[in-house]
């Protein structure tokens, strides 16, 4: 089995891989390979996972402009698409009709053995997308659903599809398992055990919104964007310490719509938001790396390293030096 990555214009080839035993293989090992872009495309990477029934493809990605490719794949797969950030199409005449992602978007598609042409538009391009061989992911779908047995329908008959018409908003818990997997740092199947878990995890949320009968955002689109810029504002930034007004300022926004909207798309307060990613990083750090907690609560915008401890202490009910010495992990 084999998937084909080409330019049409130059006649080169960017990824040509054929899959050892199956795209998806089955001798219990795990695989990876890392494909680089380079000018005059771009610049970044794209990095595989794969393993049985699953396929982890992730990259990011600095364009100078709208590129067009050429893809040809002989296998059938269930792919979950998450677009964390640029824009994105895909053009097959197995669907018809272009298929087109957005910054923060997700869904679920069935291809079968697709070829066409794909479209990447947007200065930093940022996608993650889990390929799962069909008869694997049916065993998860849920009987009683419309939907799921629409799209269980559509395997069965090998009519390639989106399971949703309408993406879905990427979730703040799906964003904390896409990180997850992005940076894992364990090998052979200590890597595959924990990759396991979390794509199962992925999946079970998106299955599960889809499910709900959810009412439409109330957000505007630009705000829903100046919201996630917020959001990358403060993971990027843990040691800083803005007001809320600060932060709508900082993007054009006001402070009754960043709270509401920031509400709506993640389920939590800003600053609750603000405080458990810090205390996560904090959490990784203690862990993994050498760091003394006095410059982890630096790093984290703590100045003092004993409102630091009170806040790890509130959220994990154990205080960092305790964390450190009996290495375990609290939740």
């Amino acid at each position: 089995m084999a998937l084909r990555v080409y330019d049409d214009k130059i006649g080169g080839t960017l990824v040509e891989r054929k899959y050892p035993n199956a795209y998806f293989i089955n001798d219990g090992d795990i695989r990876e390979y890392v494909t680089h872009l380079k000018p005059p495309y771009g610049e970044g990477f794209y990095h595989e996972i794969c393993f049985e029934n699953v396929h982890i493809g992730f990259g990011n990605v600095s364009l100078k402009n709208k590129v067009l490719l050429y893809f040809e794949a002989d296998f059938d797969s269930v792919e979950m698409h998450f677009s964390l950030k640029g824009r994105s199409a895909a053009l097959s005449d197995n669907f018809g009709y272009k298929i087109c992602f957005e910054s923060y978007q997700h869904n679920i598609i069935y291809a079968h053995q697709m070829s066409g042409q794909m479209e990447f538009d947007g200065h930093e391009m940022q996608i993650l997308e889990i390929n799962l061989a069909p008869a694997f992911f049916t065993k998860f779908l849920p009987e009683d659903s419309d939907v799921f047995n629409t799209f269980r329908n559509a395997i069965e008959k090998q009519h390639s599809c989106l399971i949703n018409p309408h993406h879905n908003r990427i979730s703040l818990e799906m964003y904390q398992i896409l990180n997850d997997i992005i940076h894992c740092e364990r090998k052979g199947i200590f890597k595959r055990i924990y990759l396991e878990a979390k794509v199962a995890e992925l999946l079970l949320l998106q299955l599960e919104q889809l499910f709900k009968s959810e009412s439409s955002s109330s957000l505007l689109k630009k705000d829903e964007e100046k919201i996630y810029a917020v959001r990358d504002f403060i993971i990027n930034n843990l040691d800083q310490n803005c007001s809320l007004v600060d932060l709508a300022h900082q993007v054009g926004t006001n402070e009754f719509t960043l709270k509401k909207g920031f509400k709506e798309l993640f389920g939590t307060t800003v600053f609750n938001f603000w405080n458990d990613t810090k205390m996560e990083q904090a959490k990784k750090m203690l862990l993994e790396g050498d760091l003394n907690i006095n410059e982890i609560s630096d790093i984290i915008g703590y100045k003092n390293p004993r409102h630091f401890s009170a806040a790890f202490k509130r959220k994990y009910n154990l205080i960092p030096s305790k964390l450190r010495n009996t290495n375990g992990i609290t939740h």
